[in-house]
């Protein structure tokens, strides 16, 4: 926008909710409910889904998310994420909002009043508003915040050609940060438009020793050539839930012949490179082949069965795990 020397407007708030209104003309979002424990309650129009500027998770990144599915009007493996959600909460030294089961119940009933049967529900954890320094203002109150949205989509060719990635340029999170799903996620974001600048799908990030990492908002495994399927282990990367259910149900894979057998351990870039399959897991990709790293073919450069097979033990668990899901009062 080129510089100007006319007066700037001084805003009332009816121009600013029209303001804030037209923004989201301009950028159209599908967006069905909002709880703010600051305002108090849930709101449903967009241009209303607002925070304070000088909440810590604004100007500081010192806040936590974690997100679930919405499946055919149930809530899908709710209460694993919440564990990890308060686990993140700890190692940030942010307070709760009220009990882990009154934010459980705040989830819920949010998903209740968007109406919405089928997408994703993300929320987060702010020490709160009331200054601009490092540390959080003196005697500011958690905020606790739910948007319900349509959830994330991603190409369908994914799953029927494969995804190319990349080695990423940028370092892995040290641990800590890495197993905490705080809000601070620019390396992820750098590794992601470096990837797609290259005309690339995603990026891998590997650690000082070599090893594989984790992808930028998804887990990362393998089919080794003799059948095994193998996970990095979850000491130095986000323990996914999807990853975490997955490992639970691939079992069944192998008494099925389908796998020779289920493996967490460290996976050196070299033996992760000779793998018969490999593939991006979680929340919302689901599950999804990779035919391509760095360039070179992974198997034989086409989507692999044990990948498909995941896909549909994971659809079949959301579909009718009953103690994975968590009913919804509409």
């Amino acid at each position: 926008m080129p510089a100007t020397t006319s007066p700037l407007p001084l805003l009332g708030a009816d121009d600013v909710l029209a303001g804030l209104r037209a923004l989201r003309q301009r950028q159209p979002v599908k967006y069905s409910a909002f709880y703010s424990s600051q305002l108090g309650g849930i709101v449903t129009d967009p241009a209303l889904m607002v925070i304070p500027f000088d909440d810590h998770i604004v100007h500081r990144g010192h806040g936590i998310f974690d997100t679930a599915g919405i499946v055919n009007g149930r809530i899908y493996d709710l209460d694993a994420h919440l564990d990890r959600f308060v686990g993140s909460a700890k190692r940030s030294r942010l307070a709760l909002y009220g009990s882990r089961e009154q934010m459980r119940d705040l989830i819920v009933k949010t998903t209740a009043a968007s109406g919405r049967r089928d997408g994703a529900i993300r929320y987060w954890l702010s020490s709160g508003p009331g200054s601009l320094e490092l540390s959080p203002a003196a005697g500011a109150e958690p905020g606790f915040f739910v948007m319900v949205f349509a959830g994330l989509v991603y190409p369908e060719r994914w799953y029927t050609e494969g995804l190319k990635v990349m080695t990423t340029t940028y370092p892995i999170k040290p641990s800590l940060y890495a197993i905490t799903k705080s809000t601070n996620y620019l390396p992820n974001v750098l590794m992601q438009m470096e990837a797609k600048q290259a005309g690339l799908d995603n990026g891998v990030f590997l650690d000082a020793a070599g090893n594989v990492g984790e992808s930028s908002n998804m887990n990362v495994a393998f089919v080794t050539t003799d059948g095994v399927l193998r996970h990095p282990k979850f000491d130095h990367i986000l323990s996914g839930c999807t990853s975490r259910r997955l490992l639970d149900l691939a079992p069944a894979l192998v008494a099925q012949g389908v796998i020779a057998g289920v493996e967490v351990c460290d996976v050196p870039a070299a033996d992760a490179r000779a793998a018969r399959e490999m593939m991006l897991i979680g929340s919302s990709i689901k599950v999804a082949p990779i035919v391509t790293w760095d360039g070179a073919k992974i198997g034989d450069g086409r989507p692999g069965p044990v990948a498909k097979a995941l896909l549909t033990l994971l659809e079949q668990d959301m579909a009718s795990g009953r103690d994975r899901l968590t009913d919804v009062p509409y």
